[in-house]
């Protein structure tokens, strides 16, 4: 959500920063429509005080006897108190209209993030690791002896359809493992509080993350109003909405492992095949909420959790932050990473880290009381995957894919799977 009161004071900025996306400028209809409204509750409170006014006047006319005056002050009154019922109710009408347009409007991105208008203008970060060699041809994970008895997408489209996997033996059980370790590495060495939050939410919760009114279409709703989460950076975001926190209180770490659920709409015909692009997946996902002067710092620490989750996996992976044209509508700047898959032989995104500076905040009311008694600021909030489950999956086996149909599992994981380190290509842990 965006603050009308800078807008009035500098619509160039906003036209800008929409420019930088590659958005239509929309402070002139911004403005236009907020001094409607302004002008509205301005006549309502004009015919309140003639309302007001009057009203005093009745009593006079009626002690002097001029029942004249009196029947005529009287007839005003009720006129006055219909006149400003109806610009009341137009006012608040003006009011919700404004309210849902500003809605709409993404977020400024941050001065230092790159102008582009799409993927193709994304900065490369860093890269980590070395690219695996193979004496074969890697196959996609799907296609790997040892797993793909225990990935059954013909058996989910039986229940639910298509975009859906049905994981079974070894590999659900290696799915599984890698939920449990990147929570417990999140709790224990990233000090993040873990959360086991709910996957149905409310209206409430959806907009004050920005999820609403325009992204309605990507999640599901349920026929009694429950939707449910896309990831659990909506129930965990929203569990500030509407407190005035003590500066003492900040930072809050979160971290939630959940089923997340995305109707995936306008992606048809990509990525078809395999894990990649799921209705129903898992998530563990990182919230923060901090200080406004940290959240620069905070997305920094953020990253690093994510990519050090990767790293204790022997996954390579690169880092790229997002241009203008390619960030998420909530965000002021998004770091991906992208993990390496050589069965496409190419990184595909496994984690985004945002912050989106107030503009949750802003939307959900959620406040903090300066330590030096100022007066109440909006917090900043951060959310980033830590890691996509299924994803992580995907490069798991393929990074350690061997020419017979087995795969090496990472040494952590072990813990994990009763000290067993390869998946036979017979789908049986060994």
């Amino acid at each position: 959500m965006h603050d009308i009161r800078a807008i009035r004071e500098n619509p160039a900025a906003l036209d800008a920063a929409l420019a930088l996306r590659g958005a239509e400028p929309m402070s002139s209809e911004v403005l236009s429509l907020d001094a409607e409204r302004r002008a509205k509750i301005a006549a309502a409170e004009a015919a309140q005080s003639e309302q007001k006014k009057a009203a005093k006047e009745v009593g006079a006319a009626k002690a002097s006897g001029n029942d004249a005056e009196f029947e005529r002050l009287r007839t005003l009154v009720g006129e006055k108190k219909a006149e400003t019922a109806a610009m009341q109710v137009e006012a608040k009408e003006l009011d919700a209209k404004l309210t849902d347009m500003l809605a709409r409007i993404p977020n400024s991105p941050a001065e230092d993030v790159p102008q582009g208008g799409d993927e193709n203008d994304n900065v490369e970060v860093r890269t980590w690791g070395t690219l695996p060699a193979f004496d074969f041809d890697p196959k996609e994970h799907f296609e790997i002896a040892g797993v793909a008895k225990s990935m059954d997408f013909e058996l989910a489209a039986k229940i639910s359809g298509a975009r859906f996997v049905m994981l079974k033996g070894a590999v659900a059980r290696i799915h599984r493992a890698l939920a449990q370790f990147m929570i417990d590495t999140h709790v224990d060495e990233n000090g993040l509080t873990e959360m086991n939050s709910p996957v149905l939410v409310r209206d409430e919760a959806m907009y004050g993350t920005d999820k609403l009114p325009k992204f309605g279409d990507d999640s599901y709703q349920t026929t009694n109003g429950w939707w449910l989460v896309p990831t659990s950076e909506v129930p965990l975001t929203f569990t500030v909405a509407g407190d005035t926190l003590e500066e003492s209180a900040l930072p809050i770490r979160m971290a939630a492992h959940t089923l997340c659920f995305r109707s995936e709409a306008g992606s048809a015909g990509k990525d078809t095949t395999g894990m990649l692009r799921q209705h129903q997946f898992e998530k563990v996902e990182m919230v923060s909420i901090v200080h406004p002067e940290k959240s620069d710092d905070e997305q920094k620490r953020m990253l690093g959790c994510a990519e050090g989750i990767l790293e204790k996996l022997g996954i390579p992976y690169r880092t790229i932050v997002l241009c203008t044209g390619d960030m998420g509508f909530g965000a002021r700047r998004t770091f991906d990473i992208e993990a390496w898959v050589p069965g496409q032989n190419t990184y595909r995104e496994i984690s985004s880290v945002s912050t989106t500076g107030d503009f949750q905040a802003r939307r959900m009311n959620a406040r903090f009381k300066p330590a030096d008694g100022g007066k109440p600021e909006f917090l900043h909030t951060l959310n980033g995957s830590g890691l996509a489950v299924g994803r992580c999956l995907i490069a798991v086996l393929e990074n350690g894919q061997r020419s017979d149909g087995s795969v090496e599992l990472p040494e952590v994981l072990a813990p994990y799977l009763g000290g067993k380190t390869i998946l036979g290509a017979d789908g049986v842990l060994a």
